[in-house]
C-alpha cells in the first residue's frame, strides 16, 4: 500500500450524519456546497427563496398579495413567513453545525479509551452501519414517495386555514387552491417536510448508533471530573441539535400566530401542543443519552466499593501511622504528604457519590427547552400591550 493510496483512503471513523446521501451529492452538484458542507448562505438563500418567492409572485398576480381581497393575504400569512423564510433555514443551518460538532464523536470514544478491547468490533460495525443508514438513496427516495402520497395528500384537507386566503379560497362547501396555492402545496411544503423528516431519520440513525454503543462494554472513569464516567462529551452534541429545536419552535410559532391573529384564538389555547413539542424534542434529543444509564450506575456502584475499600485501608494506616504512635522518628507532621493525600481521596470519593447517571445536566434540559420556546415569546405580546410588559418587567427588576 503506497503512502497516497492510505492517505486518499476515507477514514472510518470520520462520523458525520449530514455528509452523505444521495440530496447531498445533488446539493455538491449544484454548487451549493462543498466536501467541507461550507456554503451555508448560499445554499439558505437558494433553497428558501425556490420555497417562497413563485408562491410570492403568484400571489401578486393573482391581486392576493395584501390588501382586503381575502381575509388573509400572502404578506399577512405569519405561518407561511415563519415556516419557508425561518423554520427552513434553520433546518439547514443544522445541517452544518450538527456535522461540525459530531464529526470528532466516533473519536472521542477512541481517544478517551471508552471502548473495551472485547467491544472494538462491536463499535466499528455501529459506525460502519450507521454511515451506510445515512447514505441510503432507498431511504431518501421512500421519504419522497411518503410526503407525496401522504403530507402533500393530506395538507390541503388539514394544514389550512379555513377561511378565504391567498392560497385557498372557499367553493361549494370546500376550500380549493389558488395557482399561488398549488405551488405551496406541491413545492414550497414538500420540500420543507422533506428536509423535516429527514432530520428524523438522521435523529434515528443517531438512536441506532448510540443504542449500540451502549450495547458494547465501556471503560468508564468513576473519578472523571465530568462527573459521568468521561461520558460528559455527549451534552455537548446534544446541544449541536440547538438550531433543530429553534426550527420547530419557529413552525409552532407560526402555527399559534396565524390561528391567534385570523380565527380568534389565544396563546394560552395552545399550552398542551407546547408542552408536548418540548417533551417530544427533549425526549428525542436526550432521550437516547438515557441508554447510557445502566452503565453509568455500574460505575457508580462498583467505585463506591473499591474506593470505599481503598479509603478504609488508608485511613487505617493514616490513624496507626499517626494516632498510633507508628511514624519513623523524626518525620514531621507538618507539611506531610499524608494529609493532602488523604483530602485527594476523600475528594475523589465524592466525585463518586455525586455522579450523575446521566450524560448531561440540568442546565441542558433547560437551555433546549428555552432555545425551542424562544420563537413562540413574542406571542406573548397578543396577551398584554408592550407598554404593560415593560411596566411589569420595571416593577421586578426595581
Amino acid at each position: 500500500m503506497t503512502t497516497a493510496g492510505a492517505s486518499a483512503r476515507p477514514d472510518p471513523y470520520d462520523f458525520s450524519l449530514v455528509l452523505g446521501g444521495p440530496l447531498y451529492q445533488l446539493v455538491r452538484r449544484a454548487r451549493l456546497s462543498d466536501d467541507a458542507f461550507e456554503l451555508l448562505r448560499r445554499r439558505v438563500i437558494v433553497i428558501a427563496l425556490f420555497a417562497w418567492l413563485p408562491a410570492f409572485l403568484l400571489s401578486v398576480l393573482s391581486g392576493r398579495a395584501w390588501g382586503s381581497a381575502v381575509q388573509v393575504p400572502f404578506i399577512m400569512d405569519v405561518e407561511v413567513h415563519t415556516r419557508l423564510l425561518l423554520a427552513l433555514p434553520l433546518l439547514i443551518v443544522a445541517e452544518l453545525v450538527v456535522h461540525q460538532r459530531m464529526r470528532p464523536l466516533v473519536r472521542q470514544f477512541l481517544e478517551r479509551d471508552l471502548i473495551a478491547e472485547e467491544s472494538r468490533a462491536k463499535f466499528d460495525a455501529a459506525v460502519a452501519g450507521a454511515l451506510r443508514l445515512r447514505n441510503s438513496v432507498a431511504i431518501e427516495v421512500f421519504l419522497i414517495a411518503f410526503i407525496y402520497f401522504g403530507v402533500v395528500f393530506l395538507w390541503p384537507h388539514y394544514g389550512i386555514l379555513h377561511t378565504a386566503t391567498w392560497y385557498s379560497l372557499p367553493a361549494d362547501g370546500v376550500y380549493r387552491l389558488t395557482p399561488a396555492g398549488w405551488w405551496l402545496a406541491y413545492v414550497s411544503v414538500p420540500i420543507f417536510h422533506f428536509m423535516l423528516l429527514r432530520w428524523y431519520f438522521r435523529i434515528f440513525i443517531w438512536i441506532r448508533f448510540l443504542a449500540h454503543v451502549a450495547g458494547c462494554r465501556l471503560t468508564l472513569v468513576p473519578t472523571h471530573p465530568d462527573r459521568s464516567g468521561g461520558l460528559g462529551f455527549l451534552a455537548n452534541t446534544a446541544v449541536a441539535f440547538a438550531p433543530l429545536l429553534a426550527a420547530h419552535g419557529a413552525l409552532v410559532a407560526g402555527y399559534i400566530a396565524n390561528r391567534v391573529f385570523f380565527q380568534g384564538a389565544t396563546l394560552p389555547d395552545f399550552k398542551l401542543e407546547l408542552v408536548a413539542v418540548v417533551a417530544f424534542l427533549l425526549l428525542i434529543v436526550l432521550g437516547p443519552l438515557l441508554l447510557f444509564t445502566p452503565q453509568l450506575s455500574t460505575a457508580r456502584r462498583v467505585g463506591l466499593r473499591e474506593y470505599g475499600t481503598l479509603a478504609r485501608r488508608y485511613v487505617q494506616e493514616f490513624d496507626d501511622k499517626w494516632l498510633r504512635g507508628k511514624a519513623p522518628a523524626g518525620e514531621p507532621l507538618l507539611g506531610s504528604a499524608d494529609i493532602q493525600s488523604m483530602a485527594d481521596l476523600a475528594n475523589s470519593f465524592e466525585i463518586i457519590r455525586g455522579m450523575s447517571m446521566v450524560p448531561f445536566t440540568k442546565n441542558t434540559v433547560v437551555q433546549l427547552a428555552v432555545i425551542t420556546l424562544l420563537p413562540v415569546a413574542p406571542l406573548v405580546l397578543t396577551m398584554i400591550s408592550v407598554d404593560e410588559l415593560l411596566k411589569r418587567l420595571l416593577q421586578v427588576v426595581l
